[in-house]
């Protein structure tokens, strides 16, 4: 998982253009790959359950005939697709000065609708999927992804831009414009500057947007169009598929990013986030309708905590300033720091995860980083085993997220794209195979994997605007190859998922907790669904990165949601 100011996600807004294979589905594909020993995948508890298939997923498929294992090969369009210019108004100046950017005298508006804007409410969380359009010397023009996110106040709040508070704002009178500015000690100083001109639905907002940068060593300047729609969804039901909120529990530490769930007990972990100290919260939820507070803890100078993870009686954390931080849970109520690995220094590891006897902390440490891996047999003494480094190609933005399953390692590297590692001899890892993610903004984040029809199967799900759920067939690691996909909104982002059966449960930032029916893993269907996204919720932002974020599904009965605002949500499993 990844919060709004970590590893440096602003800098990769832009990212290479990248080919995906395309290749053909093999009439006689290969087979299934041996078993290097059963994965007790991401169950959350210590029990065994298992939640990304040992057995063949596909052969529960319910009412409809079990998937045979055929599929198309689908073409990789990215997480972003360009749907063209949302509006007609324009930025009009050229090489603009800081000052002129933030002026909305040189914005366009002749062909805008007055009447509409006048109707917008003054309030609400806005998120918003942009179009940035450059003109190029040579005529053409340079076409990338942008965003438009605002929050705005009715009762004297602070409104902000891209969560920079407002400079202007000017919402009356059928005009819609709001600017901010920010200085930065690195990036220099930036102005974003929105201007509304239609509201072709209700809750939308389109119209034109421009960003400016100044350096000492030059200054840029992009305009573009941009759609804006309310955060919080409308004409949905709040819950859909049985799904039940059986309890929520608020989180006082920081921004809470991920939990987990063992011994009738759940570990929240929260990041630091707008002064606002992140830590570790306790709580017993051996009565899943009435969890009890047991206690929090904040390290000084380690704080910044965003996966966790239990084994026997050792808790490991995710921190990004020591590397993994073990805990003694012997009494699940009342965790004991016991060391950091690897205890030499500064290690940004970003998420942890236990198979079998093996601890696998992804580091990003310099948006390079690599996976260290450790001898967990003895829970509360890990020993360090093996540290995997991929080449820089594969690398990019560093391992955000590794699953691990029949004797190989999956891993999100970033902008690096998808990786495939056979970790079954730690003496002799090999990098197997590679998925790029095409098009602007790829951004490989989390996944899990499962046996479907004989076949491996992984969903793969990316991170920012516009990234959603990829299914790829990845049988065979030299020849991936993308065969399903399920999106939601273009302004959303996906988030983390657990598979179990043939069920997929994500936390999709927004949109809430979602569960897919994958039995047909080319065609993912929606089955239930809640929305836990509410604006009103305390510490709320106009961000991308807002709502469900983490998520487990331990097999007692219930899902554990954590939600950026509202903390720890428990519903029924459906």
């Amino acid at each position: 998982m990844t919060s709004p100011l970590r590893s440096g996600r602003a800098l990769l807004s832009a990212l290479t253009l990248l080919l995906s294979a395309t290749t053909g589905c093999d009439d006689d594909p290969p087979p299934p790959v041996p078993d290097a020993g059963q994965q007790p995948t991401d169950s959350g508890t210590d029990a065994g359950s298992e939640d990304a298939g040992t057995e063949d997923a596909g052969t529960d498929a319910g009412p409809e005939a079990p998937w045979d294992g055929s599929y198309t090969v689908l073409d990789d369009p990215g997480d972003w697709i360009d749907r063209g210019a949302f509006s007609a108004c324009r930025f009009t100046a050229t090489n603009p000065t800081l000052e002129e950017c933030a002026d909305p005298a040189n914005f366009d508006l002749s062909s805008c609708n007055p009447d509409q804007l006048a109707a917008v409410e003054p309030h609400g969380i806005y998120v918003g999927d942009g179009r940035g359009a450059r003109p190029l010397a040579d005529g053409g023009t340079s076409v990338t992804p942008g965003s438009a996110g605002f929050r705005l106040f009715s009762d004297g709040g602070t409104d902000t831009l891209l969560s920079m508070p407002l400079t202007t704002r000017m919402t009356d009178g059928g005009m819609f414009f709001l600017s901010a500015r920010q200085t930065h000690p690195v990036l220099g100083e930036r102005v974003y500057s929105v201007a509304g001109c239609e509201t072709p639905q209700p809750g939308f907002i389109t119209g034109c947007y421009v960003s400016c940068r100044q350096t000492p060593q030059r200054s840029t300047w992009t305009p573009g169009t941009f759609e804006a729609e309310r955060a919080e969804r409308s004409g949905e039901a709040e819950a859909s598929g049985g799904l039940q909120l059986v309890s929520e529990s608020f989180v006082e530490l920081g921004t809470p990013a991920d939990v987990y769930v063992t011994r009738g007990h759940a570990y929240v972990v929260s990041f630091n986030l707008y002064g606002r100290f992140g830590g570790l919260t306790v709580f017993d939820v051996s009565d899943p309708a009435h969890p009890f507070f047991k206690t929090s803890i904040s390290l000084p100078g380690d704080s910044f905590w965003n996966g966790v993870w239990a084994k026997g009686d050792a808790l490991y954390i995710a921190s990004s300033i020591t590397g993994v931080s073990v805990f003694d849970i012997s009494d699940p109520g009342a965790p004991e720091f016991v060391m950091s690995l690897p205890g030499n220094g500064r290690a940004n590891v970003h998420t942890v995860l236990v198979d079998g006897d093996r601890l696998y902390a992804s580091d990003i440490t310099d948006s390079v980083g690599n996976t260290r891996v450790y001898d967990v047999s003895t829970p509360l003494a890990p020993v360090l085993r093996q540290v995997i480094t991929l080449p820089e190609m594969y690398s990019s933005g560093g391992p955000h997220d590794v699953f691990a399953y029949e004797g190989r390692l999956y891993i999100s590297n970033a902008s690096g794209g998808y990786s495939i590692v056979d970790v079954s001899d730690l003496e002799n890892v090999q990098h197997l195979g590679q998925y790029f993610y095409p098009g602007f903004g790829g951004f490989a984040h989390h996944s899990a994997v499962g046996t479907f029809a004989g076949r491996t199967i992984a969903f793969e799900g990316g991170e920012f605007p516009g990234s959603h759920l990829r299914v790829l067939e990845v049988s065979d690691p030299a020849n991936i190859v993308k065969i399903g996909e399920f999106r939601m909104r273009y302004t959303t982002s996906i988030h983390n998922m657990i598979l179990k059966g043939h069920r997929l449960y994500v936390a999709w930032y927004h949109e809430g907790l979602r569960v897919l029916d994958v039995a047909n893993p080319t065609q993912p269907r929606q089955v239930a669904h809640f929305n836990t996204y509410r604006e009103r919720d305390p510490n709320r932002s106009d961000g991308a990165f807002e709502g469900a974020i983490g998520i487990r599904v331990p097999g007692d009965g219930y899902v554990y949601v954590v939600d950026t605002s509202r903390g720890l949500l428990i519903f029924n499993e459906p």
